[in-house]
């Protein structure tokens, strides 16, 4: 079986299997024998391929790795894992969103403590400028889920947690006002907040009954083969396509 997500893969990027193979330095009719022929390349060949296209291993040839590889790649992803996000030393913040070359994106609730950082807000203006993509999701302060999520993390009764939305709101003023940063409203149910530079998270789970920085944090860097960060990854864009541009924006 041709193996068609290969071939829409160079398509999309413009690359002609010629070039792919003098990139890779393989011969261009083993390229052609991989798409026509759904031959499956060696894993060097694997981990080449999908570094110079942008995808994941796994994506291009799904059968190639066992669930123990998968599973063992999985696990190598894991960095780190603190008890609580107020345990993620300050650094560490800036530090992954300063390495982040294409992307950098912030799905929360309302993540109050990261507005409120100036380095940080820094950090973001400076990449947005110099071409990184800078997404931040918020939470709608007239959605039902976010009454309900104050609720249940005990931080109050009311609109406690649509205030919190509005300050950060507020807080980001100066970095909405650069035109390639975007910002969107979701009404998503969260089960945790995301904090991505490029393939590198941070993920701050959420608990019932204990507000977000109380809960763990998971240190997540993609490893070839492994398929954590790719879920995270995925949960984010999910939540972008289906959220709103913030008022008057």
């Amino acid at each position: 079986m041709p193996n068609e997500r290969l071939r829409a893969a160079l398509l999309e990027r413009g690359l002609t299997a010629a070039a792919l193979a003098e990139a890779i330095g393989v011969d261009q009719k083993t390229v052609e024998r991989w798409i026509t022929k759904g031959r499956t390349p060696y894993r060097r060949h694997r981990f080449a391929v999908a570094s110079q296209l942008g995808v994941d291993e796994t994506y291009l040839w799904p059968e190639a790795l066992s669930r123990q590889q998968v599973a063992s790649a999985s696990e190598s992803e894991i960095v780190t894992v603190y008890p609580h996000r107020w345990s993620v030393p300050r650094d560490v913040w800036g530090r992954l969103f300063g390495k982040a070359k294409r992307e950098i994106g912030v799905l929360v609730y309302a993540g109050l403590f990261l507005s409120e950082d100036a380095g940080v807000q820094k950090i973001f203006a400076e990449k947005a400028r110099a071409g990184v993509r800078v997404r931040i999701l918020l939470g709608d302060p007239d959605s039902p889920h976010v009454a309900e999520r104050g609720a249940d993390e005990g931080v109050g009764v009311g609109d406690a947690m649509a205030a919190k939305i509005r300050n950060a709101m507020v807080m980001y003023r100066p970095l909405r006002a650069i035109e390639s940063v975007e910002f969107r409203l979701h009404s998503t149910v969260l089960y945790n907040s995301i904090y991505r530079a490029d393939d590198e998270l941070l993920v701050n789970t959420h608990v019932y009954g204990l507000p977000a920085p109380h809960a763990p944090v998971w240190h997540l860097r993609k490893v070839a083969g492994g398929d954590i960060v790719n879920t995270y990854l995925d949960s984010f864009e999910r939540v972008w396509e289906g959220a709103r541009p913030l008022p008057g924006e």
